[in-house]
């Protein structure tokens, strides 16, 4: 299990100025800036979190003029499933080409590059696969929708350490990433 939580920092961020924006929504974008920098945020801090609501489909940007006002999406607890499951799907796409050409890039890199490589694939498996756990519970927790990724998620990483075991770093490399992806050795 994949023991990467994110900031709670950025969680705070978000709420803030969602909260700010739900209780405000007839000002404008200078105004709730106003209010939010720099109480709680700096500016480019607030326009980050800002764009990060936005591409979550959390809010929206409603122009008026020349001034722009936000309000929270009508369905956005729908938009924002739809946005994880399809950031899910895309990131487990990219992970399979990315193990594909694994086996040729591997023995070619450095063994920090051969850690940085294989530590971040086997993350990155483990936190997708939690994306699929994910839209499993909240769309049916009696059944497994997403067997067939769960179980190639499974293949995936048999194949990463099939790569880094016959590397001729091997000893090195497997202890190392081991714990870089939260499987602790109690020895």
């Amino acid at each position: 299990m994949s023991h990467n939580e994110p900031s709670n920092k950025i969680f705070e961020r978000e709420r803030i100025v969602f909260e700010i924006i739900k209780n405000n929504l007839d000002l404008h974008h200078n105004a709730l800036m106003k209010l939010i920098v720099p109480e709680f945020m700096a500016k480019s801090t607030f326009e980050k979190t800002r764009d990060l609501l936005l591409e979550k489909k959390i809010i929206f940007v409603r122009i008026k003029g020349n001034m722009k006002f936000y309000a929270p999406m009508e369905n956005y607890e729908q938009k924002l499933y739809q946005f994880i499951e399809h950031s899910t799907n895309s990131f487990f796409h990219d992970l399979k080409l990315q193990i594909k050409r694994l086996e040729f890039d591997f023995p070619r890199k450095d063994i920090d590059e051969k850690i940085k490589i294989s530590s971040s694939l086997l993350k990155n498996l483990l936190e997708t696969d939690n994306g699929f756990t994910f839209l499993d519970s909240i769309k049916n927790p009696k059944k497994t929708l997403y067997k067939d990724e769960h179980l190639i998620i499974q293949q995936l990483i048999f194949k990463v350490i099939k790569v880094i075991r016959t590397d001729a770093d091997f000893e090195i490399i497997f202890p190392t990433i081991t714990n870089y992806v939260g499987i602790r050795k109690n020895l």
